[in-house]
């Protein structure tokens, strides 16, 4: 099978990363998704806001075919990463993801030690080529992780044993060891404590400079802080998209400022 690797470029910070259009998922005769299209700007937090069930995680992984793993899922319609598509007969999804790292809800260090947690993904990709070049790079991830200072002298500790906001911050040194081009977290702050929601946070505000994050998050608090794009879910479908205080402020559709006021959700 022919490997489509996903090509490198510097784009322009208004430019589009990921294009959606017209994406339906179904598990089965349930129709999940419905005629979904958005456009994921470059180097920007775009938030997906919604109800319990209401379809943005679902999306959200569509975007790195992490629906794939589940028999009863189909995808349809074209998601495009820089104009490729990615579901495309000729993508291997283990590249995809490489270029499209992931964080999930629960923090899920591998019971490996911390180096080897982050040494994981360039290992599997040959991204180093010697133990110095390996070095550099878990240095490298775990300082933009904001976690290098508090690991350096004990990266041979297991993963598992650190705070739940450090596992969680392990998790994205991880994800972006390979070097990725877009972070997405589903709901990466839900099994955290204020303190380690607010590194986090600071974290995500940080790494919007280097990749595209797209996060799902049940806090419009969250959304507001982090984001500068908010989508938001109602039922499958994507009910309105637009820049993050307008949303806030004065949405458009009633069922969006009725999930925002606090009558759904």
């Amino acid at each position: 099978m022919n490997d489509m690797r996903f090509t490198e470029r510097n784009v322009d910070s208004t430019e589009i990363k990921i294009r959606a259009k017209n994406v339906d998922v179904f598990y089965g005769e349930t129709h999940a998704i419905k005629g979904v299209d958005v456009d994921i700007p470059e180097k920007t937090v775009t938030a997906f806001i919604g109800p319990s069930g209401c379809g943005k995680s679902t999306f959200l992984r569509c975007l790195n075919r992490m629906n794939d793993t589940i028999d009863t899922c189909r995808v349809t319609g074209d998601i495009k990463l820089d104009d490729e598509d990615i579901y495309d007969k000729r993508v291997d999804p283990v590249q995809l993801r490489a270029k499209v790292g992931m964080v999930f809800q629960k923090p899920n260090p591998f019971p490996k030690s911390i180096y080897d947690n982050v040494a994981y993904g360039p290992r599997i990709h040959g991204l180093a080529g010697n133990k110095a070049e390996l070095d550099q790079i878990v240095e490298k991830s775990l300082r933009r992780a904001a976690l290098w200072g508090e690991v350096k002298d004990r990266l041979d500790a297991p993963g598992t044993g650190l705070s739940g906001g450090q596992q969680q911050r392990l998790c994205i040194a991880r994800a972006v060891a390979t070097e990725p081009e877009v972070l997405l977290m589903d709901e990466p702050c839900s099994a955290l404590d204020p303190i380690a929601t607010a590194q986090v946070e600071e974290l995500i505000d940080e790494l919007r400079a280097r990749y595209s994050v797209v996060i799902v998050t049940h806090s419009m608090q969250q959304a507001a802080r982090v984001s500068q794009k908010t989508a938001f879910f109602h039922l499958g479908e994507l009910v309105e998209f637009g820049e993050t205080g307008a949303i806030f402020t004065k949405p458009e559709d009633p069922r969006t400022e009725s999930y925002i006021t606090g009558r759904i959700g």
